[in-house]
């Protein structure tokens, strides 16, 4: 969160010129994950998230922003940040200001206890949206319902060809038919810097588990979907070679909900 560390993070990566040349209008997606060991932890990194970083986030132009806990989901506890930024020279603007901001200083010094930590490790991802949905897209709010549930896959591949090959795949076709079948993709993005490279992830936002099922048991048996992954060089057992998953609900104050 502090400064310009997303930016230098990826270039000493050295990640940044492996990927294909972005698309202009791309959006960034930076994940980060707060592991927390106790519910003290979690107490105070939510307050931290509400009272401190989400304001400052709203007065530098930073968004769309989601905070997530854990339903299930290895880790536990944990809370995961989504910033949305719409280019590279944008998170550095963006970062200036945070970096500007007296108010903000004050509370993320007073969140950065050395003596009592208020998370074990943070993890990062920094994501460049795909061609064939290039924003980040908020469900509808509605006061009067509840709280969405919210899936995030990460497809990992052997080389980069397989993983810029089931990029295509969702690009030509897998996101049309999510939407199609009446899924509510949130967003989809290449690892630009993370672990576990190469990779995608993507984000769904269901009502509900139950809803989540019956949605993923008609993807499965959709002929259109099981037509593209049995065309030659795109079945999973050629482009992917690991599938993790994770469920986690929106906190009180996530604008994205």
């Amino acid at each position: 969160m502090k400064r310009r560390q997303f930016v230098s993070a990826a270039a000493a990566a050295g990640m940044v010129r492996a990927a294909p040349a972005p698309t202009p209008g791309n959006a960034l997606f930076h994940l980060l994950y707060f592991y927390m060991r106790t519910g003290t932890q979690v107490d105070r990194t939510t307050d931290y998230l509400n009272a401190v970083f989400l304001p400052a986030a709203r007065r530098a132009g930073l968004g769309p922003l989601g905070f997530f806990s854990p339903v299930i989901a290895e880790r536990s506890p944990f809370i995961l940040s989504l910033a949305t930024y719409p280019s590279f020279a944008s998170m550095e603007t963006i970062h200036n200001k945070f970096s500007d901001d007296k108010e903000f200083e004050k509370g993320w010094d007073s969140y950065n206890n050395i003596a009592n930590p208020a998370y074990v490790r943070m993890e990062s991802t920094l994501l460049r949206a795909f061609d064939g949905m290039p924003a980040l897209e908020t469900p509808p709010t509605d006061a009067t319902r509840a709280p969405r549930i919210f899936e995030i896959r990460t497809y990992e591949s052997v080389n980069e060809k397989a993983s810029r090959r089931k990029i295509q795949m969702f690009n030509q076709g897998e996101i049309g038919i999510f939407r199609r079948l009446g899924m509510t993709p949130v967003f989809f993005g290449q690892t630009i810097v993370g672990r576990n490279l190469p990779s995608l992830t993507y984000m769904l936002a269901f009502d509900d588990l139950a809803s989540r099922d019956r949605l993923w048991r008609g993807f499965g048996a959709d002929p259109e979907w099981q037509k593209l992954r049995a065309q030659p060089g795109l079945s999973d057992a050629e482009i992917v070679s690991n599938i993790s998953n994770t469920i986690v609900r929106p906190l009180a104050f996530s604008p994205i909900r």
